[in-house]
């Protein structure tokens, strides 16, 4: 019933949303999107978890040149919404979505999506220099106990800071032209952290569709490992569930959380999702990473040693690392598809930690973590200056904006993982 110029309603876009047939809606116009997902740069998977849905909040807030992704859009057109429909799907809220439109408008009339080429080339810099200076202290004075500890901690800075500077290139927050953001991008995450920009794109995209969504967001697929939310420790409770003692996991957190995802399992996943996706470019460009770190640092550790050391590297960035992004997320709503507006979703998905000048090195201005999930292709250093706005309009509807210390913050990964465990146990024993 597929006809050019049709028009459809809400009923009929839902109806396509299956993984062989995926119609959405921007700006009332319908398209079929069913063929061009394979071809998306972000991945399929973020147009599929908008299959059947408006998806005009997340395309504005994803691509940055609106003109340029329109022309690969046209051919998809098949029609749109009949007058009778109104624009927002489901259960949206169309005053808030209005009001945050209207919020958009004025950061980009303000000038907040330019971004300061000064504040990236010094960040670059620092982290440049990071690298350089440790392998100095080591030429320099040797490879004592202390030296190689002092070397850790400078090593692990530089990758969690080029962990930082990564984003922002992925997230084409940088550059006008998206080209040179990919670019960049590629020699970060490549060359400077021996990881894949594509693999970092399909996924890292999926989170910010769909934040905390269950089978939508990766980022709280946790693999039977730990239960999460409200929600699903229920769920796993009533189906007596067990793959671990779920009422202990905010003790092994601690354990498999916070020193392995990086070096353990993201390691592995990046390579395996390089070569299965016979990804040559991104292997090549962190297989560059790895020529460069090896000739350097096997001369003065011999072999064995240089691997121990980026093994301990990896392990100290990946407790900062997680720290820092579990606790903008974890401790808030984690549950299936709700199907709410761009604003009401993302903050109910996201928190923010204080500001300060530590902080926001800290965490790449992560603490503006709401700022960011609303506005990703903004430059982080615009952040506190949209913050008040977004404030105002989050208390005009009613919605609550959390901001915490750097403290609670992570005291609060910890409540919720023990709460989301005693609901387990709870629905385990007595439903």
């Amino acid at each position: 019933n597929q006809r050019a110029g049709g028009v459809y309603t809400w009923e009929e876009v839902q109806s396509h949303s299956s993984r062989n047939d995926q119609w959405l809606v921007i700006d009332r116009k319908v398209y079929n999107v069913t063929k061009w997902a394979k071809r998306h740069p972000g991945g399929f998977r973020v147009i599929n978890h908008y299959a059947g849905e408006d998806a005009t909040e997340a395309f504005t807030a994803f691509h940055p040149d609106l003109k340029f992704v329109q022309k690969f859009l046209k051919p998809l057109l098949i029609g749109e919404l009949a007058a009778t429909e109104p624009s927002q799907d489901r259960n949206k809220n169309a005053a808030v979505i209005q009001d945050f439109h209207t919020l958009r408008a004025q950061a980009e009339s303000d000038g907040l999506f330019r971004a300061q080429p000064l504040f990236f080339c010094l960040h670059l810099g620092h982290i440049l220099l990071l690298e350089a200076l440790a392998w100095l202290i080591i030429w320099l004075w040797g490879t004592s106990w202390t030296l190689t500890f002092l070397i850790s901690i400078i090593l692990a800075t530089a990758q969690t800071q080029a962990g930082w500077l990564q984003h922002d290139f992925g997230h084409l927050s940088v550059f006008k032209k998206s080209s040179w953001n990919h670019i960049l991008h590629k020699f970060v995450i490549g060359h400077l952290k021996g990881a894949s920009a594509n693999w970092w794109n399909h996924r890292h995209f999926q989170h910010h569709a769909k934040p905390n969504i269950f089978s939508k967001d990766p980022d709280v697929n946790m693999l039977h490992i730990f239960v999460l939310g409200d929600t699903q420790p229920v769920e796993y409770g009533i189906k007596k569930i067990k793959y671990l003692p779920y009422h202990h996991q905010h003790q092994y957190f601690l354990l498999v959380g916070p020193p392995l995802l990086i070096p353990v399992y993201f390691h592995i996943q990046i390579i395996r999702t390089m070569i299965s996706r016979h990804d040559w470019v991104d292997l090549a460009w962190s297989m560059s990473y790895y020529l460069r770190y090896l000739c350097c640092y096997v001369p003065l550790y011999g072999l064995f040693g240089s691997v121990a050391l980026i093994s301990f590297v990896r392990f100290l960035e990946s407790h900062w690392f997680v720290w820092v992004t579990q606790m903008n997320h974890l401790p808030m709503d984690i549950d299936h598809e709700k199907h709410h507006d761009w604003l009401t979703m993302q903050l109910q998905a996201t928190c923010n930690i204080e500001k300060s000048v530590f902080n926001d090195w800290f965490s790449g201005h992560l603490n503006f973590q709401i700022e960011h999930h609303l506005f990703p292709t903004m430059p982080r250093h615009n952040y506190h200056l949209v913050a008040p706005l977004v404030h105002a309009l989050c208390e005009k509807h009613g919605i609550p904006y959390q901001v915490k210390t750097m403290w609670q913050g992570i005291v609060d990964v910890i409540r919720s993982l023990k709460n989301s465990g005693d609901l387990w146990l709870d629905a385990y024993l007595h439903k």
